[in-house]
């Protein structure tokens, strides 16, 4: 089938490849370094519980026929390492059904991970990096001209991205509507980055500006991906120029990244064909790759229907092995910036003369005079989930106690995802929580105080509470 392949595509294939196989090493690290704290078998959310009351139909993963933390350490390291490899041309030296089965398998793996990840694992991208690691296992590799069905399917994935986050600001807070939501959003965003004070700081004007552009970026551009080229091309580099803009302004995990790179196997077609053309693709490719069309823009009929909905769900997984989702991001913008501050003591009694020592987080907000630090597209779970927390004490319930739990015992897995240990010779003896409403400081007071944040208390989170009171809580 001569219509099949096209070797225009070849440099879009290779750098969404390549993209692809970083991001998977990114998530498989992140997995391997977090996870004794938050899901091991001692962890807050344990997978040996959730995997005794969910079935494998409803969670597939390889962790149903044997768990424990050795082997899923093992599971993280070998997916690292495999996509490592892939990054760096395995996938290109090896014959074509070889390629695929490299593919399939970091997927498979990454699957098995994601579907015992309960809370920690809740987020779009988690579903956005299994969706075009499915896509891979079809796109072929350098010994053969690249699909053109599987290479449309990136667009229509990039469509989805973009349009849904698109549609759900409109249809959400009115503050896009009237272009002021980023009056707000570099400042109370999940985790902001090292640039996040200064683009706060920019002129209200340029925030509108924003605002618009955005709009453009995500309900205009995604549209002229099904346009011939050049447009298609422009539209794409427009929409990397903008996620650029996102990267440079917050930590958003690899949402980002993969977004980048399902942007760039549009655009690349604008440099040209290889200098010789590559050879089409056997039959029997040819057939899988048809097959796993057809089953993707059958299984688009639910996504696609959330868009044109007015009750339109963000990130959302319609079947087990988040093969085709819906996305979506910040439909509601949040105007005040809120802090779950977490001390201890060693004070057996507490009283007004106590000291209270804080355990910063590595990303989030904390000491008020430390800048935000760049972490994207590594994702640091537990600071995500504390922004949540300090929205509503509903997004901890299943986690905190557990966490506390763990500070009064000097866990050392728990400490690791801290910046430091404030106890480092016994455990306190007490642990409290408190909600501060933080704020980026103005140029003025950060002359003054060279402090990043100012911040006020608002209310106690948890009352100070002992070891002992914490059995039957657990």
């Amino acid at each position: 089938m001569a219509w099949f392949s096209d070797s225009g595509y070849w440099l879009g294939r290779l750098v969404f490849q390549r993209m692809l196989a970083v991001l998977y090493v990114v998530a498989f690290i992140a997995a391997a370094r977090q996870f004794r704290a938050l899901i091991g078998a001692r962890g807050m959310l344990p997978v040996p519980d959730f995997l005794a009351r969910v079935p494998f139909r409803a969670a597939p993963s390889v962790f149903h026929w044997h768990y424990s933390d050795r082997f899923f350490a093992l599971w993280s390291w070998c997916g690292a390492l495999l996509a490592a490899a892939v990054a760096a041309g395995a996938a290109d030296a090896v014959p074509l059904w070889a390629a695929m089965l490299l593919w399939a398998l970091l997927w498979a793996m990454y699957l098995s991970i994601v579907n015992v990840g309960q809370t920690w694992y809740s987020f779009g991208w988690e579903s956005l990096l299994l969706e075009a690691g499915t896509l891979a296992v079809f796109l072929g590799n350098a010994g053969t001209a690249p699909p053109v069905p599987v290479m449309w399917l990136l667009r229509w994935v990039l469509f989805r991205v973009e349009f849904g986050a698109g549609l759900i600001k409109m249809r959400g807070d009115h503050c896009w509507r009237d272009l002021t939501c980023l009056y707000y959003h570099h400042e109370t965003q999940p985790m902001p980055g090292p640039l996040s004070w200064f683009f706060h700081h920019l002129p209200r004007p340029l925030h509108r500006v924003e605002v618009a552009a955005n709009h453009v970026a995500q309900l205009a551009f995604p549209v002229l991906l099904f346009t011939p080229q050049p447009i298609a091309g422009w539209a794409a580099v427009a929409m990397v120029v903008t996620q650029l803009w996102l990267v440079l302004s917050g930590n958003f995990a690899w949402l980002n990244w993969v977004t980048i790179a399902l942007a760039m196997s549009a655009a690349a077609p604008l440099w040209g064909k290889p200098s010789a053309p590559l050879p089409p693709p056997p039959v029997w490719f040819e057939v899988l790759a048809l097959l796993a069309t057809a089953g993707v823009l059958v299984l688009s009929y639910r996504p696609a229907r959330n868009l044109l909905t007015r009750r339109q769900m963000m990130n959302t997984s319609y079947e087990s092995l988040h093969l085709v989702n819906s996305y979506g991001a910040f439909g509601s913008i949040t105007r005040v910036r809120r802090e779950i501050v977490v001390e201890g003591t060693a004070d057996a009694v507490t009283g007004p003369d106590t000291v209270w020592l804080p355990y910063e987080f590595r990303g989030k907000p904390g000491e008020v005079r430390r800048l935000p630090r760049q972490y994207a597209p590594y994702h640091l779970r537990l600071d995500w989930l504390m922004w949540f927390a300090a929205l509503s004490p509903a997004y901890a319930r299943a986690w905190f106690v557990p966490f506390v739990a763990r500070l009064l015992e000097n866990d050392r897995d728990t400490l690791r995802l801290l910046r430091g240990n404030p106890f480092p010779d016994l455990p306190p003896a007490r642990i409290r929580a408190r909600v501060f409403r933080y704020r980026f400081t103005t140029w003025r007071e950060l002359r003054e105080t060279r402090a990043w944040w100012h911040r006020t208390e608002e209310r106690e989170f948890l009352a100070p509470i002992a070891r002992s009171a914490l059995h039957g809580r657990r």
